[in-house]
């Protein structure tokens, strides 16, 4: 992960900048450079990835244009030579530096052509004119605001723009770019016109070969490699694919509470039978509190589901970041809003399905996207999604919602089908499906709702009644995780659309709390 920031006047408090970008060097520790335009500022922190010397520090410059962008450009040599017979010369080995040069030959057309996880703001020195565009999940972060005179910021955090930008603070919106004062989308993930016709073996086989390309692509870093394994499914055949595509043992982490962890278990199955290099970490009642409001300062989010689940996952990047020298991390988010989660069984019928599936790819920015990018950035560390790999996402967006609802009596059944074989033991492969919060252990939830009963008394309902502006909290540990992110993002609760619940109008999935414990089907999910 790296941190961007744009300025697009120069008639700016500039301590004020300063001080907003330097609130991200956690995110790029190696370098931080800021170098002003004709009528600007463009700054980055740079995370080294790929090309490890000083020669791949951003912003880059061809001429009077220039370049600030965190992502990663998959299968950028092939780009690189082409362009270089065009007559482009680069300096580095950074994948990032060929964006300059495409857009000389294709302008924001180059956008759709890229197969990447990106944020970037371009300065374009001819016209003295700002883009920035955004990959189209919202992988990587970008957020934007205005100075009090209309000039546009744009930064990887929201934490960036704080006491800066006047008014909201807003996400970019994925698939889209900037220009001239309106965003333009070009791409929209989620969308699907008509279904294939592919038959349910077809599909499957598909699934296998466009996931394991996608974990490949994630594979190519010039920093030290690792693997977040939680002993369910998606990680697990994260970490699976990859330490068969790679030939030798990887370097996998899992957590747990001190009691009750479920998943901690399944984790060293995996770990052993893939002959992973294997690493635990054990929690308590007291790290989890002690940490809480750090992780909803580092999140950016007031959300119940994103603040429980990250807890575990922080606490273990800042235990990976203190042991080893990993520098990517390998996750497995997203398979949940493509084949669905444990509240999806409840879908009425396949179009319903495919509504919800939509809904939720287009909103991963606010929720498990964030989570992620956060909890890993924060400690210096760059995040990976296999399951958001493009190709990947569109073939299975386009796959027949029939087909993927849960009618086989197993959830994500075309997944696990897929990969049938001896890539996994079956009691994983077959596994039901945890809540990631109780995963990490089922009293961590309980501690924390626990600890909001502490914190409030009966007249909880009225001090809730001040954040009625946006996304009022409706319960004691909603107001608990409200106050926090109201005291380091006041007045941004818009920032995130609304609380994750499943959905509400869907008879079954009428319930109080985002857990999927509560469901009438959860069943084995938790043992």
């Amino acid at each position: 992960m790296c941190s961007i920031f744009c300025c697009t006047t120069k008639e700016v408090d500039y301590k004020k900048m300063l001080d907003g970008f330097y609130r991200t060097v956690s995110r790029g520790p190696d370098m931080s450079r800021i170098e002003r335009t004709p009528s600007g500022y463009m700054a980055f922190h740079r995370l080294a990835i790929m090309g490890l010397n000083a020669a791949g520090m951003q912003p880059f410059s061809m001429g009077k244009d220039k370049l600030v962008c965190n992502g990663e450009i998959y299968g950028f040599r092939p780009l690189k030579r082409r362009l270089e017979e065009l007559g482009y010369t680069f300096a580095s080995d950074s994948d990032c530096e060929i964006l300059l040069p495409l857009y000389r030959e294709y302008g924001t057309k180059m956008f759709s052509m890229l197969d990447a996880e990106f944020a970037l703001v371009l300065y374009d020195g001819q016209k003295d004119e700002y883009i920035a565009a955004r990959d189209p999940i919202g992988i990587r972060p970008l957020y934007y605001g205005y100075l009090a005179d209309g000039a546009i910021l744009f930064a990887s955090e929201p934490k960036n723009l704080v006491g800066l930008a006047e008014g909201e603070i807003c996400p970019f919106p994925p698939g889209h770019y900037y220009y001239k004062g309106r965003f333009y989308r070009y791409t929209d993930i989620a969308a699907a016109e008509e279904y294939l016709p592919d038959d349910v073996d077809t599909v499957c086989r598909n699934i296998r070969i466009k996931l394991t390309e996608g974990v490949r692509k994630r594979l190519d870093a010039d920093a030290p490699v690792g693997f977040l394994l939680s002993g369910g499914l998606d990680s697990s055949l994260v970490c699976a694919i990859a330490a068969r595509q790679l030939g030798r043992p990887i370097k996998t982490f899992a957590i747990g509470m001190d009691k009750d962890a479920i998943d901690l278990k399944y984790a060293r199955i995996v770990a052993d039978h893939i002959g992973s290099v294997h690493t635990e970490v054990i929690i308590t009642r007291e790290d989890v509190i002690a940490a809480l409001e750090s992780v909803i300062a580092a999140l950016g989010t007031f959300d119940i589901t994103t603040i429980r689940a990250s807890m575990g996952m922080y606490l273990l990047c800042q235990k990976i970041h203190a042991i080893s020298d990993v520098r990517v991390l390998l996750t497995g988010e997203i398979s949940d809003e493509l084949f669905g989660y444990k509240y999806t069984d409840f879908a009425p019928d396949a179009a319903a399905f495919q509504k919800e599936s939509q809904k939720r790819v287009r909103e991963l920015h606010m929720y498990d996207v964030l989570r992620a990018d956060r909890c890993i950035s924060v400690h210096s560390m760059e995040a990976r999604v296999p399951f958001g790999d493009l190709d990947f996402v569109r073939y299975v967006m386009h796959v027949d919602p029939a087909r993927k609802l849960n009618v086989y009596g197993k959830g994500k059944y075309l997944l696990r089908k897929a990969f049938e074989g001896d890539l996994l033991p079956e009691s994983i492969l077959w596994r039901e499906k945890a809540a990631f919060s109780d995963a990490v252990g089922h009293s961590m939830v309980d501690d924390l709702k626990e600890y909001a009963e502490e914190k409030y008394g009966s007249d909880w309902k009225q001090i809730a009644k001040k954040y009625a502006y946006h996304a009022r909290p409706f319960t004691k540990e909603s107001l608990l995780y409200r106050e926090i992110f109201e005291k380091y993002y006041p007045g941004q609760a818009k920032m995130v659309k609304a609380f994750w619940m499943p959905n509400p109008h869907w008879e079954g999935c009428k319930v109080s709390d985002p857990s999927a414990r509560v469901l009438s089907n959860y069943g084995d999910s938790g043992k």
